[in-house]
């Protein structure tokens, strides 16, 4: 781990990623010493580092601190924090405080391979995420409602083994997203994925999703998206970095045996990181 560039695995008490969740994050999957898509991770913290106010560290800076951590761990999770830093008591943030740069690696989990091809089944959330457009695609510190699904969800794969993944709705009933991944849908030949300018958080991975449809030709739809249509799609999948690309083989007793189109995608990407 590295802590402002040097070998370390404490922050100070007052740093305002702790006190107040008040940073952001990106998590990289390395392979062979290669962080993969590096340049459209710096480009989402600088976007998440500008929409919370905070100084986004030099890209520079940040490539050979990278260097460092992948030279000892080439393969595996790499996460990279960025916090306001340290502070005063209270809310408001000095104007001169600066940022805290952590770098942590871990070993990548060991899912079933059968999933990628095969498919997960999910589980739908009882937890709504609330609204604020201000943080709406952020993907900050503060993720206490992913906490807490989670633990629904670990909850639920004691009585059920199977479940892989659990979807999270709005207030709203809309679907918006996994506990850690995005959601798509595959209706009548156009791809769907949910409006996430509410809530959730827009991960690389439905970037690359979207941009690949965009250049492929396929018809592209960011809106709403309720759990019954969800459930009357031809395909559903989840993205994340980690994973890569996940088919949804059930949900809430709907079944899904086949997922041309998410083959189709998963392929195009996986050429794309080759």
């Amino acid at each position: 781990m590295l802590i402002n560039g040097a070998p370390g695995s404490t922050i100070s008490i007052r740093d305002r990623g702790l006190l107040y969740g008040d940073g952001v994050f990106r998590t990289l999957r390395a392979v062979n010493g290669k962080a993969l898509h590096w340049s459209l991770h710096y480009l989402k913290l600088k976007r998440d580092c500008t929409a919370l106010g905070i100084t986004c560290p030099d890209e520079g800076l940040l490539c050979a601190e990278l260097d460092r951590v992948l030279a000892q761990h080439p393969d595996g999770i790499v996460k990279l924090i960025v916090t306001r830093g340290e502070g005063a008591r209270g809310y408001t943030p000095s104007a001169d405080t600066e940022p805290t740069r952590i770098w942590d690696f871990s070993p990548l989990p060991d899912y079933p391979p059968e999933w990628a091809a095969q498919g997960i089944k999910a589980h739908v959330c009882s937890l709504r995420l609330s609204a604020q457009p201000r943080l709406a695609c952020v993907k900050h510190l503060n993720r206490l409602e992913n906490v807490l699904a989670a633990i629904e969800l670990s909850e639920a794969q004691q009585q059920d083994s199977q479940l892989a993944e659990g979807l999270l709705l709005d207030a709203g009933g809309h679907l918006i997203e996994g506990t850690r991944s995005n959601l798509f849908m595959v209706s009548q030949g156009r791809l769907v994925t949910p409006d996430l300018s509410r809530c959730g958080v827009a991960g690389i991975q439905r970037g690359r999703v979207m941009a690949w449809a965009l250049q492929h030709g396929m018809a592209l739809q960011v809106r709403d998206v309720g759990l019954d249509e969800a459930l009357h799609a031809d395909e559903l999948f989840i993205v994340n970095s980690v994973i890569g690309l996940w088919p949804i083989r059930e949900l809430e007793k709907r079944r899904w045996k086949n997922f041309p189109v998410t083959a189709k995608i998963r392929h195009g990407l996986d050429q794309q990181d080759a």
